[in-house]
């Protein structure tokens, strides 16, 4: 269960801890797209677009979850790299005590938020009566998600990222089964897609708490580790609030850019929603290099070998980039068809390709700012993330899609092109913010 990622080459721990993350991410995005998928076989384009909708909303929710338990990767990351088994596991025990009340706060808070929620996304009022519904079940199921993120953010701390990939496989399995039965048996609509997600996190959890009472990792709990200890959770904090706040800005600006589409009428809003659900899948290698960047950066800084972490930066941005133009070549001839997989709608189908021809440019450009993120966290520096990824939002991302919108009311492809000047210019910053950090160590170092 748990591995020491400071020894040995580089690239192989790269490699090593990624594939197993990158499989996990794409389970994760099949499990979501599923619903998207299946409800497309048994209803129309409102059921579509209230999924569509409601998934957006949960996931942003699920990001800022798993940006929050960065902070737990990273400090048992730096323990485990220190060789430090008392201080993991207090890290564990304080995570499990904070998300606890976290999780059960946010579930009562937001099912009570549903209608203002889907006010406040513009959707459309033929989606409203299949989102409602959608969105309250995936809220009251929030305990789960936390719990499932988590697990997996232990794991990954202790250098073990093939246990998430098979509790997530449990977790997509069971859901397309679910799916099938509520949506296609029971015709439930996108209630049954809610209710097939909650209850496969559910199974997920049940199983990978079974597994850690069986396995032993070197690391036992205390009660003393339960007992909240202002310290640890001040450091968790620290490293997970700037990624939490991070991530939820980058998906309120998807949001945004949302309901920009949904005023556009029920067709773009469709075409969007569908796109950005492909487009999470294609970005399954730059968002594994991330949570790997950041997972051995912080084994190897706790281990004091900063210029292994450097390196892993380096293969990280290689990897990412390479993947990221092979993808953008093929979404340039197969967009079209690739979009048609979720629905017969020929103008939606149109629309689609066109955001997906511009959009498709931000899996080269996130991806070189993902790698950097990762980087900042395992130094404890998540603040330098949320300050690219808050510049580039507020000042290219979203008024660039406003205008794109406003100016190209006949193509979505300028809107999709906005996202990845946005990520051009993240770039730029974290450049910078990379040397200051560099000096900054090199004057500690050197006195």
């Amino acid at each position: 269960m748990q591995k020491d990622l400071t020894t040995g080459s580089v690239f192989k721990n790269v490699l090593y801890f990624s594939l197993p993350y990158l499989l996990s991410y794409f389970l994760q995005t099949l499990y979501g797209m599923a619903d998207l998928f299946i409800i497309g076989q048994f209803e129309g384009t409102a059921s579509i677009t209230a999924v569509s909708i409601g998934s957006q909303i949960m996931h942003m929710i699920t990001v800022m979850l798993v940006g929050l338990a960065m902070g737990v990767t990273v400090g048992i990351g730096r323990a485990v790299g220190a060789h430090d088994d008392r201080g993991a596991g207090a890290v564990i025990g304080n995570a499990v005590m904070l998300f606890l009340a976290v999780s059960v706060a946010m579930a009562a808070v937001l099912t009570a938020l549903v209608q203002p929620i889907l006010s406040m996304m513009s959707t459309p009022a033929e989606a409203v009566p299949g989102a409602a519904p959608y969105l309250t079940i995936c809220f009251i199921g929030i305990p789960c998600i936390t719990a499932y993120n988590i697990i997996a953010s232990i794991f990954r701390g202790l250098g073990d990222s093939r246990s998430p990939m098979y509790f997530i496989a449990v977790a997509c399995a069971a859901n397309i089964g679910l799916d099938y039965l509520f949506m296609g048996a029971l015709h439930m609509g996108p209630a049954g897609a809610a209710l097939g997600t909650t209850l496969a996190q559910g199974i997920s959890v049940v199983v990978s708490l079974g597994v850690i009472l069986r396995r032993k990792s070197g690391i036992r709990l205390q009660k003393s580790d339960l007992r909240p200890q202002k310290s640890v959770i001040g450091r968790i904090l620290r490293i997970g609030v700037p990624v939490a706040l991070q991530d939820g800005l980058i998906q309120i600006s998807f949001l945004l850019i949302t309901v920009i589409a949904n005023r556009r009428g029920l067709t773009d809003a469709a075409a969007v929603g569908i796109v950005e659900k492909i487009i999470s899948f294609i970005f399954l290698v730059p968002s594994s290099m991330l949570s790997t960047v950041s997972a051995l950066g912080a084994q190897n800084i706790g281990a004091g070998k900063p210029e292994r972490a450097r390196q892993t930066l380096r293969y990280a941005i290689i990897i990412t980039v390479a993947f990221g133009l092979c993808v953008v070549l093929l979404m340039q001839v197969l967009a079209e068809p690739v979009v048609a997989l979720f629905t017969d709608g020929a103008e939606v189908v149109r629309m689609g390709g066109q955001y997906m021809r511009g959009y498709v440019w931000d899996c080269v450009f996130a991806g070189i700012h993902f790698c950097f993120s990762g980087y900042f966290c395992a130094y404890g520096k998540s603040g330098l993330s949320f300050l690219h990824n808050t510049l580039s939002i507020l000042l290219v991302r979203v008024p660039g899609a406003y205008l794109a919108s406003k100016f190209f009311p006949q193509t979505l492809l300028p809107m999709g092109l906005a996202s990845a000047c946005g990520s051009l210019f993240s770039i730029l910053v974290c450049v910078i913010a990379y040397h200051w950090l560099k000096r900054q160590q090199k004057a500690v170092l050197y006195g």
